[in-house]
């Protein structure tokens, strides 16, 4: 490797210089996107799983007004009071026995939680778990009707960029709002962070620890009080639940809405999460064990970015599967890693007990190994 960066760990959500400073209102904003690409500034009954619903292909034809009738009723309005004031956001209704999903920086600090179905009817919630480090958190209804209706969840294993999407939820309090675009990329590493610009509703949507999502990218409008909202595939399927905007920083205007840049989190670590806390309140991470750093390894005459090794922590997974310091880590399960903050998504990405192929460069030689992730140590 001829070049680095900070050292960051893959068991905190960090990263290295930002490129651009970011900020939205409510909905996160990215702060940076993966090191090799030219950043833009930016500024701000149990559910039911059918496999094949994410098989969507691009159609001018999709019946989008059928979707949205379909859709629209599992998505709800949030409505957050806390010690700092007041906030809204997005959810969806998980299962028939109340259970709702939304973003965990939408119910933070949170004293009352209020949720609105469809059809206007409110009932009081209280958080029955929040993850802070993937941005995701699980309500319960007080009283759940017995009316209630679950999304469908599908499989973001079977996207692919171009792929039609729908976003549904709350934006600025417009409940029911439904917007249409195309998957824009997949795998997409980002870090976000909570920010409170551009007539944001303050208190409930602040959050200090940025978040790493190897995220759904959709030019699909979403807009602050969509956190937390849905991302549906073209037969009304969930695949992502929408986290975070890119929109224009003050050097470039400070446009404070939608720029048709918008990042969902995967419904399969949706899954893995919510799981975890309707049953425990609590989610443990997958933990690789080593000091990562942005880098640059030389391979066959050609120069590619990657995930340095700083260092590896003894009786780690990495150490145990033989990973050493000055490694370059290039690949993980066959998709590209082209620095630090893409193993992190990777990693956060998958859970304790997983299995993963790790495509490194050692002395300038390709070589792959097979790592199982343990449950972080702090968790």
């Amino acid at each position: 490797m001829s070049k680095t960066n900070a050292t960051i760990w893959t068991q905190v959500t960090a990263v290295g210089l930002l490129s651009a400073i970011l900020a939205s209102g409510g909905t996160y904003a990215v702060v940076q996107a993966s090191e090799d690409e030219q950043p833009v500034v930016l500024d701000a009954a149990a559910n039911t799983s059918n496999p094949s619903a994410s098989q969507a292909s691009y159609s001018p034809t999709t019946d989008w007004g059928g979707v949205a009738s379909n859709v629209t009723p599992s998505v709800v309005a949030i409505s957050v009071q806390s010690g700092a004031g007041g906030g809204a956001g997005s959810g969806v209704v998980w299962d028939e026995e109340g259970h709702i999903v939304t973003n965990a920086h939408v119910v933070a600090g949170a004293e009352q939680v209020q949720v609105t179905l469809a059809d206007g009817r409110s009932y009081d919630a209280e958080v029955a778990g929040s993850d802070p480090s993937t941005d995701l958190a699980v309500l319960t209804l007080a009283t759940p009707p017995d009316d209630l209706h679950p999304i469908s969840v599908g499989d973001d294993e079977n996207l692919a960029v171009g792929d039609p999407v729908m976003a549904i939820g709350n934006p600025l309090g417009l409940s029911g709002t439904v917007t249409t675009g195309i998957v824009s990329a997949l795998d997409r590493p980002v870090t976000t962070e909570a920010a409170n610009e551009g007539g944001a509703q303050p208190g409930a949507m602040q959050q200090a620890e940025p978040v790493v999502t190897n995220a759904i990218q959709t030019s699909a409008a979403i807009n602050p009080g969509n956190s937390g909202g849905a991302l549906v595939d073209g037969n009304g399927a969930l695949i992502g639940i929408n986290s975070s905007i890119a929109t224009m920083g003050s050097a470039m205007g400070g446009q404070g809405g939608n720029i048709g840049i918008g990042f969902a989190i995967p419904v399969g670590e949706v899954s893995s999460i919510v799981g975890q806390l309707i049953e425990d309140g609590t989610a443990e991470h997958a933990f690789l064990g080593v000091g990562i750093t942005d880098a640059e390894a030389e391979q066959d005459g050609a120069t590619l970015h990657a995930a340095g090794i700083s260092k590896v922590e003894p009786g780690s997974p990495a150490d145990k599967a033989g990973l050493q310091e000055g490694d370059a880590v290039t690949q993980i399960d066959g998709e590209r890693v082209n620095g630090s903050l893409a193993l992190v998504a990777q990693v956060r990405q998958r859970t304790a007990g997983d299995e993963i192929e790790l495509t490194y460069i050692r002395d300038g030689s390709k070589d792959t190994m097979t790592v199982t992730l343990d449950a972080r140590a702090d968790n």
